[in-house]
């Protein structure tokens, strides 16, 4: 009797018949971490460390992340750079564009927390989780190339784990009925 052999590739098993059985939520969840796509947007030198993120030394390409240039058409924000107050609005229609499921990474510690800028000056945020959600933070000033490659490895973990029976969306509905 010949024993069968599965393969598992992430939750999902395949046998020698050739069909997968897989739960929904893994499924989807695997195209979406598959196929992560950054709006192009940069505000500072953390900007240049993304740029070259994407260059061929590192090669994004690899992990299923292509840079958009219409928010409309990315589920993932880079927030690179110095946020000011006069830029956070600005920041914030930007990711309300996105469709959901959308993701924000917050790279260099002027998007973390304000950076040097915020004691000294008047017009600096400090941090733009302050304006909107953010999902993956990745510190450096600014943060080397293998940084934001792991703040990418991370969003994925975060993805893998995402139920869509239980959308954000619901449960901060249910939180604002408890209250």
């Amino acid at each position: 009797m010949k024993q069968e052999e599965n393969i598992s590739l992430g939750g999902l098993k395949t046998g020698e018949g050739g069909i997968i059985i897989s739960k929904l939520d893994d499924l989807l969840n695997w195209s979406r971490l598959s196929s992560l796509w950054p709006v192009g947007f940069g505000l500072a030198c953390c900007a240049i460390e993304f740029m070259s993120t994407a260059s061929s030394a590192y090669d994004l390409d690899r992990f299923g992340v292509i840079p958009r240039n219409s928010p409309r058409q990315a589920d993932v924000m880079i927030v690179s750079g110095t946020v000011t107050f006069k830029m956070a609005d600005r920041v914030k229609r930007l990711y309300e564009q996105m469709a959901d499921p959308k993701y924000v990474i917050s790279m260099g510690s002027c998007a973390n927390c304000g950076g040097p800028y915020w004691e000294h000056g008047y017009h600096v945020l400090k941090g733009v989780d302050r304006v909107i959600p953010v999902d993956v933070y990745v510190p450096g000033c600014p943060p080397r190339p293998e940084a934001l490659i792991g703040g990418f490895l991370k969003l994925q973990e975060k993805i893998r784990t995402e139920s869509i029976m239980r959308p954000k969306a619901l449960e901060k509905l249910m939180k604002k009925d408890a209250v």
